[in-house]
């Protein structure tokens, strides 16, 4: 959506989806404004809720099958399980995801990553294109005048012309740009803290095989899991932002993880923004 500083102005119910890397400051600025009347639509907690709850359950219940004193509560129904997702912790749709690699390090074989990596594709598809209901419920049934769509950070690997067209029609689209500093420290925290990813498939295979080789490995159950998302995380970081750039080109605005990191109050935004347009 491309608007003037003086429409922006006057837009009564503003909608604005956050694009850009985990750790830019989405959620920040997010939870920041949910506390001024906008609606806070977090993609991975809708994700995680309505179109991965099952997959990540029927996880959890595998693993606790292997153990006996569980397994069989469970099968007589005498315990139940639950997914436990907040917006403020989204570990379990993390957990599915999971990490490429040796099973005896907690890794995944390369066929059942790859299903859990298009279950996360299609779930984060559906979310997508879950927004414009959301921005009508978030008016009409829970009385919020505005709206923020905390999108994930692989909403630039989606290639779905039609779902980002579906935002930019619905949403004033800003892409948030790290700063060079902001690089240095999301690679950083990614080598000390290595967390599951998505990868565009085409993405996963190239690397992979630069990745087996660079380590001279036969088989991807000989890949450590976290090495691998220490190595591949910086080359994802590069690839993607001239796909959040080209999305922000055409159907959007962008600022800097700097520049955010700036805004305290709601009124800091809304200037950000205006100046910006």
């Amino acid at each position: 959506m491309k608007l003037s500083a003086q429409e922006f102005r006057n837009w009564k119910n503003k909608s604005i989806t956050f694009l850009g890397m985990s750790g830019v400051g989405k959620t920040r600025l997010s939870n920041l404004l949910r506390q001024r009347n906008w609606f806070h639509y977090s993609g991975d907690y809708r994700i995680g809720t309505r179109y991965l709850d099952e997959p990540i359950l029927d996880n959890i219940k595998k693993e606790i099958m292997q153990i006996p004193f569980l397994r069989d509560l469970l099968r007589s129904d005498s315990i139940h399980i639950s997914n436990n997702l907040t917006v403020d912790d989204l570990k379990p749709v993390s957990t599915f995801l999971g990490k490429l690699g040796n099973p005896e390090l907690g890794g995944l074989g390369l066929k059942e990553f790859k299903r859990r990596q298009a279950l996360h594709h299609q779930a984060e598809l559906a979310t997508m294109q879950d927004v414009p209901d959301f921005i009508r419920k978030a008016h009409d049934i829970y009385g919020y005048d505005h709206f923020i769509n905390d999108a994930g950070g692989s909403l630039c690997e989606l290639d779905d012309d039609e779902t980002i067209k579906l935002l930019a029609e619905h949403t004033l689209i800003l892409y948030i740009k790290a700063t060079k500093e902001n690089e240095k420290e999301l690679i950083h925290r990614a080598e000390v803290n290595p967390k599951p990813l998505y990868y565009r498939e085409e993405f996963l295979d190239e690397q992979l095989s630069v990745y087996m080789k660079d380590r001279d490995l036969e088989y991807v159950a000989l890949i450590d899991p976290d090495d691998f998302v220490r190595w591949v995380f910086p080359r994802l970081f590069y690839a993607r932002i001239p796909r959040y750039e080209a999305i922000a080109d055409q159907y959007g605005y962008t600022v800097t993880s700097e520049e955010l990191l700036k805004v305290r109050h709601e009124e800091d935004f809304l200037r950000l923004i205006e100046k910006k347009l």
